[in-house]
């Protein structure tokens, strides 16, 4: 029973259960149509965390689940995005920055075609919906198919991704940009410190950092970066949210990950409607491959970012090359044996001198292509490939492609040995796999996003390990994950060394992606990849826990019908296993 009283579904579980202290938490962070990352530092809906959150919720209440992301949905963009942050009116402008009155989304995003009944940002986050969607269908589709869930998403959700891979292919190589750091989600990480170092910072006068009243300074960006990003959010404002005319485009591994891994399941909610799909999956195995081409580094062991505009007209700095011009697959240059060669160590000389500091109305559902403004096609005509220059900086993005099933055997086994050598870590000195280079020049176990460990990010990790067979290694993690989630209560993000609690406390992904793994059956039926077609004849059969239905009742959501009977689908990642009886969905 929570302090309001109401009765939380925790099937044979003891009271005090990790259960049902997540389930606490989600019930105190819910607003009624959507779910808060925390209370205090971020009061609003977020874009990436409401994805997270749904996975979670599912467990709970599918129809909650569907809920949060009917809202987010609801306040897509006429030209295909979903903005990062949908506001709450009720909140205080100054409870965070940036505001409201700082986006101006319907009068600044009009020509983008922003909605007018809710307010918005004006950037995105990485394309997790999809993914989601699909997960909560699975945990109840008899609900779904009753409420014409996915019929209703599927529209919404194939805009998103026809605007990032069409409006944001800024690189010209058929991969999504970001056009700001906190698109990528990972905000603060020293794989924006050298594109950073190009933007003239705002005037710290002209803005009030809300942040800082929440948590430390020595754990937040710099106000040098914060002033950086505040310039390129009000460029990007002032410019009508047009993209491809900023200082700052990066093809990142993870954000990119993650739009494939999307349109996989964008292909199974479309067999799901009828359709055939095979478009959307072949779609995703050319992204793949683009991945690879663009991002991969052999010599390194996996995969960076890239700066769109480094080492062009626009960019300066080369970071020591780019293997287009010198005819190699891998983009750092294969000669390079070292971690530490002479042209990383030039790139970190060059970014430790630039910008190292250190932070963190429904409308139609069809969203038709003619419906994107003319200079969506005026850009699309213009645009040329760039080649852009590699990062150097290890990220945990960069582990994050192991999720994707048409990864090569190879490259996904590197990854593998990247993940648990120094640089990261895993399964050795660090409990959870940290966010920056262990050994890296701008390393800070308690710096956002410049070391500690998040549990996002270590939960992809966890299903790309079983994935690709490493069940032993997803096991270790799985198990760190929920120790650490159970003795941090519930924390942000955590000290990869030692798991001491950081920034926000409760916080709702967090406690979402607990009960995701908690849920988690041993997972047999994965120990082949799931892309072999010696699987397909297998299919997934899911049911609705009766569980579900008292959590809704308590909460004063309306009863719905289940039906235990679902559609056989060959699953293509990892993520795409039902919900057995309340189990993992």
């Amino acid at each position: 029973m929570t302090h309001s009283g109401a009765y939380v579904y925790d099937p044979d579980r003891p009271a005090g259960s990790l259960h049902l202290r997540a389930a606490r938490v989600l019930e105190g962070n819910w607003t009624g149509t959507s779910t808060v990352p925390s209370h205090g530092l971020y009061p609003h809906q977020w874009s990436w965390d409401s994805a997270f959150i749904a996975m979670g919720l599912r467990h709970l209440s599918p129809l909650r689940a569907q809920t949060e992301l009917e809202t987010l949905l609801g306040a897509q963009w006429g030209d295909g995005r979903i903005p990062h942050i949908v506001f709450n009116p009720s909140v205080p402008l100054d409870a965070y920055f940036p505001s409201p009155d700082f986006w101006r989304s319907s009068t600044a995003g009009r020509a983008a075609g922003a909605p007018r009944t809710v307010q918005t940002s004006g950037i995105v986050q990485p394309p997790v919906h999809a993914l989601a969607a699909w997960l909560v269908h699975q945990a109840d589709p008899g609900l779904s198919r009753s409420r014409s869930f996915l019929s209703r998403m599927y529209p919404r959700l194939a805009a998103w991704h026809r605007y990032l891979l069409h409006r944001r292919d800024l690189g010209g190589g058929g991969l999504a940009s970001v056009v700001h750091p906190w698109e990528q989600g990972m905000d603060n990480s020293p794989c924006w410190d050298a594109p950073l170092s190009r933007v003239t910072p705002a005037a710290p006068r002209s803005f009030r950092r809300a942040d800082l009243d929440h948590g430390s300074a020595e754990d937040r960006p710099t106000d040098l970066d914060y002033g950086r990003y505040v310039r390129l959010a009000t460029d990007y404002r002032d410019g009508g949210y047009a993209d491809g005319a900023g200082e700052f485009a990066v093809e990142d591994p993870a954000f990119n990950a993650l739009l494939i891994a999307s349109e996989h399941a964008l292909a199974a909610i479309a067999q799901e409607l009828g359709a055939a799909g095979t478009a959307r999956h072949a779609r995703a195995e050319r992204l793949t491959a683009a991945l690879v081409e663009r991002l991969w580094d052999p010599a390194e062991g996996m995969f960076f970012c890239r700066d769109v505009y480094g080492g062009d007209e626009r960019g300066g700095e080369s970071y020591g090359g780019d293997a287009r011009d010198e005819g190699e697959s891998g983009a750092l240059g294969s000669e390079r044996g070292s971690a530490e060669s002479g042209a990383l160590a030039s790139k970190r000389r060059s970014s430790e001198s630039g910008a190292h500091g250190s932070e963190r109305g429904s409308r139609s559902g069809a969203l038709a292509p003619e419906q994107h403004s003319a200079e969506s096609s005026a850009h699309a005509s213009e645009q040329r490939s760039r080649a852009g220059a590699l990062i150097p900086e290890r990220s945990v993005a960069g582990l994050l492609p192991l999720i994707l099933p048409a990864l090569p055997r190879d490259i996904a086994a590197t990854l593998v040995r990247t993940a648990g050598g120094p640089h990261f870590g895993l399964g050795g000195v660090a409990r959870l796999a940290p966010s920056y280079d262990l050994t890296g020049h701008a390393f800070d176990p308690h710096r956002y996003w410049r070391g500690p460990a998040w549990f996002n990010t270590n939960w992809l990790l966890e299903r790309g390990l079983r994935l690709h067979g490493e069940h032993g290694r997803a096991e270790e993690l799985r198990a760190a994950l929920l120790e650490t989630a159970d003795t941090s209560g519930f924390a942000e993000y955590v000290d990869p060394y030692t798991g001491e609690a950081c920034g926000a406390l409760g916080f709702s992904w967090t406690a979402a992606l607990t009960l995701d793994l908690l849920h988690e059956p041993a997972r047999a039926d994965q120990a082949d990849r799931p892309d072999r077609a010696d699987r397909a004849d297998q299919s997934t059969h899911v049911v609705s826990h009766p569980g579900h239905r008292a959590f809704d009742k308590a909460q004063g959501t309306p009863p719905h019908t289940s039906h235990a009977s679902h559609t056989p689908h060959t699953p293509h990642s990892s993520f795409e296993t039902g919900a057995k009886g309340g189990d993992r969905g």
